[in-house]
C-alpha cells in the first residue's frame, strides 16, 4: 500500500513513517521535508493547511496518518481546523481508504482547555469527510521529544525542591512512544478499526506526582514536592516556562489540559494490534538512553 503521513518530522511521525517503510510505499509530508533519508521513504515539502498542496501530496495514497498539531502558533486552533479540512478534502478527491488520526485522552470532557478542545475538534471534521477514519487517542507520550516528558523530565533535573499546583494530583496513563507507534501501525488498512476510536493508555494509571517521584529515583534523586492551591493554570505555565524548556506558548495549553483526568476507558486496542504494552519504568529508561 501506499501510506503517507501529514506531520512527519514531529516526535511520533518521523519514527512511524521510517516504521512503515519498512513494510508500504511510505510519504513523508512536513512543511519542511528532510534532505536526507536512512530508509525508504519519499518526502514531500507541503503545508497541511494548504488546501492544494494537499491534494498534489495525497493523490493515490491508500492510507493517511493525520498528525498535524500546531501547538505553539497564537492561531493554533484555526491552523489545525484548516490542516484536518485540507487532508478531508484531498482524499475524498482520491482512492483513499483510511484516515488514522491521533489524538488526546480527555478530549469527550465536558470542561476541555483550548488545546483539547482542538484535538477533539480536528477529530469531528475528519470524521465528517467521506472517508472512514480510525481515531486513537493517546494520554502522555513517553519519549524523547514529548513536550509533556521532556516537561516531566527537565522538572525532576532541575528542582530538588517543586511548589507544586493542583494538576499534580490528576491521574494520567502514560504510553510509552514506541507502544503508539506501533498501535498506528497496526490499525494501518485494518477494517475493524474503520469509523472506531481507540485509547492508548500504558499499563498502569497515576497521579503526575506519582510519574515525577517515579523518574526522580530512576535518575536517582529525591525532589521535594509541596502542593499549594493558589496556583492558576497561566502561573503554572510561566512556572513551567522558567524551568524547563518549553516555551510560553507551548506550557499554557499543556498545562490548561493536565485538570483534565486522561485515563484510558478500555484497553481493546492492544490485543487488536498484538502488542505488549511497556511499563512506565521499561519506557522511561528506554527515553532516557536515546535521550542522552
Amino acid at each position: 500500500m501506499r501510506v503517507a503521513v501529514v506531520g512527519s518530522t514531529g516526535t511520533i511521525g518521523r519514527p512511524l513513517v521510517d516504521e512503515l517503510s519498512q513494510r508500504h510505499d511510505a510519504v513523508g509530508i512536513a512543511r519542511t521535508a528532510p534532505r536526507t533519508s536512512r530508509n525508504r521513504v519519499e518526502w514531500i515539502a507541503a503545508d497541511a493547511t494548504d488546501a492544494a498542496a494537499m491534494h498534489r501530496a495525497l493523490d493515490g495514497v491508500d492510507v493517511v496518518y493525520h498528525l498535524v498539531h500546531s501547538l505553539g502558533s497564537s492561531d493554533f486552533d484555526a491552523l489545525d481546523r484548516a490542516a484536518a479540512a485540507a487532508v478531508v478534502g484531498a482524499t475524498a478527491a482520491g482512492r483513499t481508504q483510511q484516515i488514522v488520526y491521533l489524538g488526546g485522552l480527555g478530549e469527550g470532557s465536558a470542561d476541555l482547555s483550548p488545546h483539547l478542545r482542538s484535538r477533539a475538534e480536528t477529530a469531528r471534521i475528519l470524521a465528517d469527510g467521506p472517508v472512514p477514519v480510525t481515531t486513537l487517542r493517546a494520554a502522555m507520550i513517553v519519549g524523547p521529544g514529548s513536550a509533556a516528558f521532556e516537561t516531566i523530565l527537565a522538572l525532576v533535573e532541575r528542582l530538588p525542591v517543586m511548589v507544586c499546583p493542583r494538576w499534580v494530583s490528576v491521574e494520567t496513563q502514560p504510553v510509552a512512544l514506541f507502544d503508539v507507534v506501533a498501535a498506528l501501525i497496526g490499525v494501518c488498512g485494518k477494517e475493524a478499526t474503520y469509523g472506531e476510536s481507540f485509547d492508548l493508555g500504558g499499563p498502569e494509571v497515576m497521579s503526575y506526582r506519582k510519574m515525577m517521584e517515579r523518574v526522580a529515583h530512576i535518575r536517582g534523586k529525591r525532589p521535594l514536592l509541596i502542593e499549594v492551591p493558589f496556583l492558576t493554570p497561566r502561573l503554572s505555565s510561566l512556572w513551567l516556562y522558567l524551568v524547563t524548556p518549553a516555551s510560553v506558548a507551548v506550557a499554557r495549553p499543556l498545562v490548561d489540559g493536565l485538570r483534565i483526568p486522561t485515563v484510558a476507558h478500555d484497553d481493546r486496542i492492544w490485543e487488536l494490534v498484538g502488542v505488549q504494552r511497556t511499563t512506565f519504568d521499561e519506557a522511561i529508561r528506554a527515553a532516557l538512553l536515546e535521550h542522552g
